[in-house]
């Protein structure tokens, strides 16, 4: 019976995650600062360039470059505007549907809208927390036709522009896969590689495999520029027209405010990127951090009844931006009773986000069947994640 089952299965949690964190208030994930941090601070204060203007900005945006391998790099105010210009710049228009995980944070569906363009919700797979690509394929095939090039939503009439896969809690998406139905069905790729700095699919980062890929810096993340967000792209005529959105699309002069069509106040500050360089230099020794949780996590959780720790997808190298529990189906009653002893103990759990298309402003919008989203939103618990706690 369930309410003789949960006590048990929440005092295990409880005391597996105690076996790793010990006894003190365990936040979910918070950032760390043991590095450059204050130095480069200084600098960037002593300077007076602290807005969209200084050394720091192209700085933080060529060490991304370096570290993810990605030819371009442009730095803005977060993750979410990232994805907002990325999603124009692929051209997304007024009308077209966006293909997004039903599974992923609001601001993936928030950033199709900003376009004037209705996100398309698609079902996830368990061993990646991603798109499913063999249900994807099957959908578009049974629901879709190609006109002049196009991809052409059957149903509503309108072009399924763009495909987001999201790599969830820093685990990569079956990339391979997605990568061939897009160009199968001529749909534009772009990546939601938010929370995924640091992972890498076949060996190559994330972020980097569609035509754009937009990462996110917030405090919560791998690394943090306090808020911050970053487009990647190998296209130069990209590259440049996001840097020219995201400063107000202002044409360079000497003095003239001269605009050449709307643009967006998006660029990172130099404060901002200040912090990020610094984090940046400390990025590799804060992923093998939260690698090594993830093995004491393994061992901690060996032996628990009724739930499993997630592990990254074969062939990837995933961040562990943060550490997954996943409670068997019979235990999916259970999960809130879980979430609330374990956060009585002062070990801060979370569960997964609401289903987007459940969410109000969605609830109308199309999706495909969802069967593996809506059992994994009643499965999911996030653990205290930090790259610290190793």
């Amino acid at each position: 019976m369930p309410m003789k089952i949960a006590p048990t299965l929440a005092g295990d949690v409880v005391r597996a995650l105690r076996s790793v964190v010990g006894d003190s208030t365990v936040t979910l994930h918070s950032p760390t600062f043991e590095g450059n941090e204050w130095l480069y601070l200084k600098e960037c204060l002593d300077s007076t360039y602290v807005s969209s203007v200084g050394k720091f900005v192209d700085r933080f945006e060529d060490d991304l470059a370096k570290y993810t391998g990605s030819k371009y790099v442009v730095s803005v105010v977060n993750g979410t505007a990232a994805l907002h210009i990325a999603l124009k710049l692929a051209g997304v228009q007024a009308g077209d549907e966006v293909l997004t995980p039903a599974l992923t944070f609001v601001a993936t569906a928030n950033a199709v809208t900003y376009c004037n363009a209705t996100p398309h919700f698609i079902d996830i797979d368990e061993q990646t927390l991603g798109i499913d690509a063999a249900r994807l394929r099957e959908y578009l095939i049974s629901n879709t036709s190609q006109q002049s090039g196009r991809c052409i939503n059957k149903n509503t009439g309108k072009i399924i522009r763009a495909l987001v896969p999201m790599h969830t809690f820093g685990h990569p998406s079956d990339l391979e896969n997605l990568i061939s139905i897009a160009h199968d069905f001529n749909i534009v790729l772009v990546e939601d590689a938010a929370e995924s700095l640091g992972s890498y699919y076949n060996g190559q980062h994330t972020g980097t495999f569609g035509l754009l890929g937009t990462l996110s810096f917030n405090g919560n993340k791998t690394i943090t520029t306090g808020g911050g967000g970053a487009i990647l792209t190998n296209n130069s005529d990209l590259a440049r027209h996001a840097k020219h959105l995201t400063t107000t699309a202002k044409l360079p002069h000497a003095w003239d405010f001269l605009h050449d069509e709307i643009g967006y106040n998006y660029r990172m500050p130099n404060i901002n990127a200040a912090l990020g360089c610094a984090q940046l230099e400390q990025l590799p020794d804060k992923v093998e951090s939260k690698r090594n949780l993830f093995k004491k996590y393994q061992h901690a959780f060996d032996n628990v009844q009724g739930v499993r720790l997630f592990s990254e997808p074969k062939n990837c190298h995933s961040n562990y931006w943060l550490q997954t529990l996943l409670l068997d189906e019979k235990q999916a009653e259970n999960r809130d009773l879980v979430l609330r002893e374990t956060n009585t103990a002062g070990l801060m759990t979370r569960p997964a986000w609401v289903l987007l298309n459940e969410l109000a402003p969605f609830k109308n919008f199309p999706s495909a069947d969802l069967t593996t989203a809506q059992s994994l939103s009643r499965r999911i618990i996030n653990i205290p994640s930090s790259p610290g706690l190793a």
